[in-house]
């Protein structure tokens, strides 16, 4: 009986010692280390379309999934008040051009009366030069001489006034058209908010008014972007965005085409983090990209952040708190290096003919 025990003892003691005895060799290798992101495809060049003026939507020019070109008409927005103002701005501006042209009865009065008091200065004039020189040969009064004077100064001023008040009528005429034309402008502009147009050649991929209903300044008509050019929108978590750069390579898998691997590459990396999510934004570009693309399409991506052929590396499970391998002769300290999900990098403490042994879970 007791000769079974130690024979039953010494066959579990073997699987025990067989089970700690999963070895494996390092092996050289390229590694390839990156960094998981969520991805979701986005046209480049996408915004949101906004009013400047509030209103009732009147006429929609588009359907969604139409191309545009920049400039072109989209929504019509209606709203008679800037339309008054601009015909009444119209009207003024009309009004202050005729005034300034002269046509107008205030610029002709005070013209006619300048002509007036030009004759009567030069008859004043030649009175009074006339009676001097009879003064001087002391003939006639002194009272005719001082009364052909007065007049001849009195007309000569009245002239000067009315001059004077012709250049500040005329002065204040053309800044009336100046402030009738710029009023009038602001009209034609206001007026032209009440169409929004596309800021952009490129497709209309969302439309979310419909006619009749009430357009503010704070909620979006529509969304505008790219007819051909897609971006990859990739969210990143705060402990990786640090080994992120522009050009890191981007391999994309999408959920829409889930037997194929497309590539890209890093375009921007957004500074801010997002509060909720804990992400970063990052935007690629694909190299090599599906033929169908549509916005919304989402999946997974992992760019590459290093590349290092012919090293020497193990699986990570056989790793022991980052710095130390199981050998049939003890544990051994180990220096590593570059890692991904599944193997890391070795720099020293063994080399590719040392045997290591699997620890215990």
């Amino acid at each position: 009986m007791a000769h079974r025990v130690l024979s039953l003892l010494l066959v579990l003691l073997l699987l025990s010692c067989g089970k700690d005895t999963i070895r494996i060799k390092p092996e050289k290798k390229t590694l390839v280390a990156s960094v998981y992101a969520s991805a979701l495809v986005q046209p480049d060049s996408l915004y949101a379309v906004y009013s400047s003026v509030a209103g009732i939507l009147d006429k929609v020019f588009v359907n969604e999934g139409d191309s545009v070109v920049k400039g072109s008409p989209l929504f019509q927005i209606y709203n008679k008040t800037p339309e008054l103002n601009r015909e009444n701005t119209k009207i003024n501006l009309q009004d202050a051009r005729e005034a300034y042209k002269g046509s107008a009865a205030v610029l002709e009065g005070l013209r006619e009366e300048i002509h007036t008091a030009k004759l009567k200065l030069q008859n004043d004039s030649i009175n009074f030069k006339r009676q001097e020189r009879l003064w001087q040969q002391e003939i006639g009064s002194k009272a005719e001489y001082d009364i052909k004077k007065l007049n001849y100064e009195l007309s000569l001023n009245n002239l000067n006034v009315l001059q004077n008040n012709y250049e500040r009528t005329k002065d204040e005429l053309r800044n009336k058209v100046v402030k009738a034309e710029n009023t009038y402008q602001a009209a034609i502009v206001s007026t032209n908010e009440f169409t929004i147009t596309s800021k952009i050649n490129g497709r209309v991929y969302a439309i979310y008014k419909n006619i009749g209903e009430i357009v503010t300044t704070m909620e979006p008509l529509a969304s505008v972007g790219s007819l051909d050019d897609f971006l990859i929108e990739l969210l990143v978590d705060e402990v990786d965005i640090v080994k992120l750069k522009p050009y890191q390579k981007v391999i994309v898998n999408l959920d829409a085409y889930p037997e194929e691997v497309f590539e890209g590459r890093v375009h921007k990396i957004y500074p801010k983090k997002d509060e909720r999510s804990q992400t970063f934004k990052v935007e690629a570009v694909f190299e090599t990209a599906p033929e169908v693309l549509f916005p919304g399409l989402a999946g997974e991506a992992n760019i590459i952040v290093s590349e290092k052929e012919n090293t020497l590396t193990i699986p990570l499970e056989y790793l022991i708190d980052n710095h130390t391998v199981k050998t049939q002769d003890g544990p051994v300290n180990v220096e590593i290096g570059s890692k991904n999900l599944t193997e890391v990098e070795i720099l020293s403490g063994i080399d590719e003919h040392t045997d290591i042994i699997k620890p215990k879970q």
